[in-house]
């Protein structure tokens, strides 16, 4: 039996060692010796990763029997992807096991091939109800950031009645204006623009 083992993680900060025991304690179980090993370290929605990719390349030019995992979300969450893969295993006769969900294509049980296609909808709509939830958060942001720049937006420099007179009166450069009222050059260039007559708020 040869046997292709994958473990992913999504970030550095995580380790695949509790799913690489896992997966070679089950090989060592049922005996299977001729097992290679398939690491990622990268987000599951990613459909190219490079050891998934390497594997699959192997699945492809029939180098294995099996594919071994702990979960169907660490091949991936994408039910399209995961169509795609068990297609691919399936026309070249390689079973797919996911130890952890009771997942064995290469018997003949229907029920678990049932299992299969509800944990493949089901992770594809985890991961959409996740896109939702990110969305909204960042939607919900963006109001929060509009509605706090349209309040600094409001705050207006408190000019005196002599930096008012400066300002009606001159006919200088910006620059020049920025450095007698002692601003910003955006702020001396915003009054002049406005043709200021600048009112306290």
């Amino acid at each position: 039996m040869r046997v292709a083992v994958y473990f992913r993680v999504s970030t550095e900060d995580q380790t695949t060692e509790p799913q690489r025991l896992e997966l070679l304690e089950y090989c060592n179980r049922r005996g299977w010796e001729n097992v290679t090993e398939f690491r990622d370290v990268i987000s599951g929605a990613k459909s190219s990763r490079d050891g998934l990719d390497v594997m699959m390349e192997g699945v492809r030019k029939h180098k294995f029997d099996a594919v071994v995992c702990v979960k169907m979300d660490r091949l991936g969450r994408s039910l399209t992807h995961l169509a795609q893969m068990l297609g691919e295993m399936n026309d070249h006769g390689v079973a797919l096991i996911a130890t952890s969900q009771g997942i064995d294509t290469s018997s003949s049980n229907p029920a678990a091939k049932l299992q299969l296609h509800v944990l493949m909808a089901v992770a594809e709509f985890e991961r959409e109800i996740i896109q939702e939830r990110t969305l909204a958060g960042l939607a919900a942001a963006k109001i929060r950031l509009a509605k706090i720049g349209r309040k600094l937006g409001r705050v207006a420099r408190k000019w005196t009645d002599e930096e008012k007179n400066i300002i009606e009166a001159w006919d200088g450069t910006v620059a020049g204006l920025a450095r007698e009222l002692k601003c910003s050059v955006g702020t001396a260039h915003s009054t002049l623009k406005r043709c200021v007559s600048v009112e306290n708020p």
